[in-house]
């Protein structure tokens, strides 16, 4: 299944974020790939606010994982968020960090941004999103469910 949306502006990236943390369920991996200022952080940052999880909500660029506890768990049982980043790092480096871990927490979720860096670690079953700047505002993103 695949699905394509134009946003005009960070807010809408957000709110689209927000939007798709409703429907998450526990387990998931979100792939979020594109270039640099393509709109994956302003994503995330909707996604995990649409989680419920406690600000400041920061880019995982150079502390490579951050791990946000929900409050209180949604209603599909997810009670934490990984929100990692492998631009930094190589594939067998990010499997040492415990990736396996936290895509296999039966309670939780990862935002894994550049998934593109860890090649064979990723499993077949996740959830790609693809962003590409249009214009200075709009994005377009590109949601494949494999």
């Amino acid at each position: 299944m695949k699905d394509v949306f134009i946003t005009s502006s960070e807010e809408e990236t957000r709110n689209l974020g927000k939007s798709m943390a409703s429907s998450a369920v526990p387990g998931t991996l979100l792939c979020l790939s594109g270039e640099l200022g393509s709109g994956k952080t302003t994503f995330s940052q909707g996604f995990l606010e649409g989680m419920g999880a406690s600000r400041p909500y920061i880019s995982p660029t150079f502390i490579l994982m951050k791990q946000y506890e929900l409050p209180r768990p949604t209603d599909t049982g997810i009670k934490r968020v990984y929100h990692a980043d492998a631009y930094r790092i190589e594939g067998k480096d990010f499997q040492e960090l415990g990736f396996e871990e936290w895509r296999e927490d039966p309670k939780g979720i990862v935002l894994l941004e550049w998934p593109e860096r860890l090649g064979e670690l990723l499993p077949e079953k996740r959830i790609d999103i693809g962003f590409a700047a249009l214009s200075e505002n709009e994005r377009e993103i590109t949601v494949t469910e494999e």
